[in-house]
C-alpha cells in the first residue's frame, strides 16, 4: 500500500517547519476509521539531556472527535500529564461539549498496513500508586507484568492469571503503568487488555481508571 509509510510517521507542517510523530506499532486494528475528527500532537523533543513532551492542539476543536498522534519514544510520565490537561479542557467545557465526541489514540497496524485507533474517551488517570495493591496488576516497563506487589509474570500470560485466580466473590481489576514505560509499550499493552477473554465470572476489569506511577 503506496501510503502506508504516512501511518508510520505523521507529519506536521508549521510555519515552514517539518516536525514528525513516530507512531506505535501493533498487529490489530481496534478501531479503523473515525470521523469528523480534530488532530491533537505530542512531539518527541529534546532539549540538552531532557526529554520533552511538545503539545500541538491548535487545531482541536472541542466538539469534534479528537485523535492524538503521541510520539512512541515519549515515556509515560511526560505523556499522561499532558493528556490528562486535554481531557480535563474538553470535559469541563460545556459550551461547546458534544456527548458523542470521544477520545483516540492513534497508532499504526503493521498487520493490516493501516492506521488505527484505541478510544480512551472514558478513562480517568491518576499520577500516583494505588492505596489498595490487591486488585491493582502492574504493567512494568519491558514487558512484564506485577500481581500483588510481589508476583511476576510475562503480560502474555495475564489472561491465564485472571482466569484461574482463587476467588469466590466479586473482585475488581485495575489496571496501572509503570511511569517510565514508553507510549508505544503502553498503547501495545492497552490492546492487550482489550483482547482479554475472562472466563471467570468474578472477575470485573475497570477499564476508566488507570494508575501510573
Amino acid at each position: 500500500m503506496k501510503y502506508f509509510s504516512l501511518v508510520l510517521i505523521i507529519f506536521l507542517f508549521s510555519c515552514e517547519k517539518k516536525e514528525d510523530v513516530l507512531l506505535p506499532k501493533s498487529n490489530v486494528t481496534i478501531v479503523k476509521d473515525v470521523q469528523d475528527h480534530s488532530p491533537i500532537y505530542i512531539f518527541f523533543k529534546t532539549e540538552g539531556k531532557d526529554t520533552i513532551a511538545d503539545v500541538n492542539r491548535k487545531n482541536s476543536i472541542i466538539s469534534t472527535n479528537w485523535i492524538f498522534n503521541i510520539d512512541k519514544r515519549l515515556p509515560l510520565r511526560l505523556v499522561i500529564p499532558e493528556v490528562m490537561k486535554l481531557q480535563e479542557k474538553k470535559r469541563a467545557d460545556s459550551a461547546h461539549k458534544n456527548e458523542n465526541a470521544e477520545n483516540y489514540y492513534s497508532y499504526a497496524d503493521v498487520t493490516g498496513k493501516n492506521l488505527a485507533f484505541f478510544p480512551f474517551t472514558e478513562v480517568y488517570y491518576k499520577m500516583e500508586k494505588p492505596k489498595n495493591p490487591d486488585n491493582y496488576v502492574l504493567f512494568k516497563k519491558g514487558g512484564r507484568i506485577q500481581f500483588f506487589e510481589k508476583y511476576h509474570f510475562p503480560k502474555d500470560k495475564l489472561e491465564d492469571l485472571l482466569n484461574n485466580l482463587n476467588i469466590e466473590q466479586k473482585s475488581e481489576i485495575i489496571f496501572s503503568f509503570d511511569r517510565n514505560m514508553s507510549y508505544e509499550e503502553y498503547i501495545q499493552s492497552k490492546i492487550l487488555i482489550n483482547k482479554l477473554v475472562i472466563t471467570k465470572k468474578e472477575i470485573w476489569i475497570n477499564h476508566e481508571k488507570e494508575f501510573i506511577f
